[in-house]
């Protein structure tokens, strides 16, 4: 009997409407055009607008995109695993919420939460389940509305941060595609120089962590930014050795989109070209969990069965890793 691999068979994405420009932040903060552009690669982000929206409603249209694309109804999905920081509210899970809402009667659903690496942590935990060979459409998706936990009179962060989701289908294969390998790794120590002050058990909220702005994304860019560049590197570096891949064998780097300067740290640590690094990062800004998934939206058409994708992210907490993925079928022969 040949070995189930989790292939991915359907790719969704969706982004809201409305668009932040740098142009406007500099209304709002301290900054320009110029400055964004240069550290960060950013001309704009998505905001979810509308009173009640949540990450849910970033993961609905997804999920339905995804079933529309296979070719199934939400009923024959068995499990949805959504990674996401910023969750409807604290419980019940934002899948279970998902669920709910496209109609997936027979699914069960959990949320993971690991920052910008979720989106891996997700894909490789979907794809044991699928390795079982008790379940056979796994759904994953990475979401998060930055905006709800960004301060925007916080130069440091608000640039950055958007709001977005994408995901995929995983289905059992015995031919050799899908997620071949993973490194997935984190360090608490790391938790200094990228959290949420309060909201937790630690600190739940109260009128003092409100009036003390504590419920917003707290980051040491610099700190950051060097663990960043290191582990993302040092993750997609040692996957590849461990699978003897060279840089060659390499169709598309597909990095957490953070920052244009780490995505090209890490593409010339790997010696990937440009053309074959996937970037959003311009239009998107980082939408957290739905980074990696996007970029997969986006360059879907461009994939070709049997294509080498390198999947690379670091996030808060410290969370990073990379996974190994080959790619199921031609991209350009699914509609959009």
């Amino acid at each position: 009997m040949n070995k189930i691999t989790a292939a991915i068979t359907a790719v969704g994405g969706y982004v809201p409407d409305y668009v932040l420009t740098n142009q406007e932040l500099e209304k709002l903060v301290d900054t320009t055009n110029d400055w964004i552009l240069t550290r960060t690669g950013i001309s704009e982000r998505r905001i979810l607008k509308g009173e009640g929206k949540g990450t849910s409603d970033l993961c609905v249209p997804v999920a339905l995109e995804i079933c529309k694309k296979r070719g199934i109804t939400p009923e024959e999905i068995d499990l949805l695993i959504v990674a996401t920081v910023t969750p409807d509210m604290t419980f019940p899970a934002t899948a279970n919420v998902v669920t709910d809402k496209i109609g997936a009667k027979n699914a069960f659903g959990f949320d993971i939460s690991a920052a910008c690496s979720g989106f891996l942590y997700a894909l490789d935990t979907g794809a044991r389940f699928i390795e079982s060979g008790r379940y056979k459409k796994v759904m994953v998706i990475g979401a998060d509305k930055m905006s709800s936990i960004i301060d925007y009179t916080d130069r440091t962060t608000c640039i950055i941060f958007g709001d977005g989701a994408g995901g995929v289908l995983l289905e059992p294969n015995t031919e050799g595609y899908g997620l071949i390998d993973s490194i997935l790794k984190s360090d608490g120590h790391g938790r200094e120089y990228l959290h949420m002050k309060a909201g937790g058990s630690v600190k739940p909220a109260s009128i003092e962590t409100v009036t003390n702005r504590e419920h917003y994304v707290y980051q040491e860019g610099k700190m950051v930014f060097k663990y960043a560049v290191s582990n993302m590197s040092e993750a997609a570096k040692n996957l590849m050795d461990r699978n003897n891949l060279n840089s060659g064998d390499i169709a598309w780097l597909v990095p957490h989109q953070a920052n244009k300067r780490i995505i090209s740290a890490t593409s010339q640590y790997i010696n990937v070209p440009d053309e074959k690094v996937m970037m959003n990062i311009q239009r998107y800004g980082n939408t957290t969990a739905g980074t990696i998934p996007l970029c997969l939206w986006d360059y879907e058409k461009q994939l070709k069965k049997g294509d080498n994708l390198i999947m690379a992210a670091f996030g808060g907490g410290f969370t990073w890793g990379a996974s190994y993925i080959k790619w199921a079928y031609d991209g350009d022969k699914v509609g959009k």
